[in-house]
């Protein structure tokens, strides 16, 4: 069984924290801190839709977990003033189960599917039509019997999330009017985070103690919220719920967590492609094999962070480790076998 990591970008299968997460997320675009860009595109199209008094046109957010690609969803359906189905592609196997979510959404709704990239093929063919013409083709009845018939759907919002686009069908990817990309958060909108959250824990954070956590949180929110829980449930049992950066620098240090968000695990990925392979490029299964995790796992939750901050890089023939990530681990070069500190 894995071992949940702190950093994990991904959401931990633990009710209390995903009802804390839930309660942390912003939702409106006044509440929602970082991703200019992508609020002023959206903020554009959702007044156009409400002037014209239609549906926003479907929209597909793709990036590295994390970053808040459902709680942008759910406020593209506050700010619409409209309803939010939430579901997940794998949770969709057969075309029945898709026909059901959609003949009970109502006009203007909102139908969210995270791991968009992971529907069936069959799924796929029958939300073609759905998105397109808003309408349904179900197969009633078997054999020399079997009859097609096409149902009328309301005119509703399709938003699909996904860490990999290039997993999608281009035929699907086509359906989707507006495609954004979810950036990775500057320290200062992690800083901006850790406070906004902290007071809705109804906290006592001091602003050098949320700087530390923000410079470590990967420059995910998710991490950042994940770290002050931590931060806080230390302060409140080892100081008097005040969080200072000695309290704070003491429970990072508890965590394993550095100055730069990197856990043991990424630092066993790195170290071991370094003793074992030095500066030579190393296969994506390889790296696998040597980790304990599968390839996908490297890719969605390793390999985006390392990648931001430069510690690794691809090349045609595998990975590659920098000299900024042996700067940061305190090696020589890329084949020396000396041990950290």
């Amino acid at each position: 069984m894995a071992i949940e990591r702190i950093v994990d970008t991904g959401v931990h299968d633990d009710s209390d924290e995903q009802q804390i997460e839930v309660s942390l997320r912003p939702q409106n675009f006044s509440e929602y801190i970082g991703q200019e860009r992508l609020k002023r595109n959206l903020k554009l199209a959702i007044d156009a839709a409400k002037k014209r008094g239609e549906p926003i046109d479907h929209v597909l957010l793709y990036g590295p977990p994390g970053l808040g690609k459902t709680t942008m969803a759910t406020v593209i359906a506050n700010e619409m003033g409209t309803n939010i189905r939430i579901t997940a592609g794998p949770a969709i196997e057969r075309a029945g189960d898709l026909a059901s979510i959609l003949t009970n959404l109502a006009d203007g709704d909102v139908l969210f599917i995270d791991e968009i990239h992971r529907l069936s093929r069959t799924v796929e063919e029958v939300l073609y039509s759905a998105m397109e013409d808003f309408k349904l083709d179900i197969v009633i009845g078997k054999g020399p019997a079997a009859r097609s018939v096409r149902l009328d759907l309301p005119k509703f919002t399709v938003i699909g999330a996904t860490t990999r686009t290039g997993s999608l069908a281009a035929p699907l990817r086509d359906r989707f009017g507006h495609i954004y990309r979810h950036e990775f958060y500057t320290p200062e909108e992690i800083g901006q985070i850790i406070a906004r959250s902290a007071r809705i824990l109804e906290s006592s954070i001091h602003p050098e103690a949320a700087k530390m956590l923000s410079t470590r949180a990967r420059l995910t929110p998710r991490i950042a919220n994940r770290l002050l829980k931590r931060v806080r449930d230390y302060a409140d049992v080892n100081g008097d719920g005040i969080i200072d950066t000695v309290l704070t620098t003491q429970a990072l240090e508890m965590l394993e967590v550095d100055e730069l968000g990197l856990d043991p695990a990424d630092r066993h990925l790195l170290t071991s492609v370094i003793d074992n392979y030095g500066n030579n490029p190393v296969g994506l299964n390889t790296i696998a094999a040597l980790t304990g995790d599968e390839a996908t796992t490297i890719e969605d939750f390793y390999e985006p962070y390392l990648l931001q901050l430069g510690f690794i890089e691809r090349t045609p023939r595998g990975r590659k480790v920098t000299p900024k990530a042996l700067k940061h681990l305190g090696r020589g070069t890329a084949g020396s076998q000396q041990k950290l500190v």
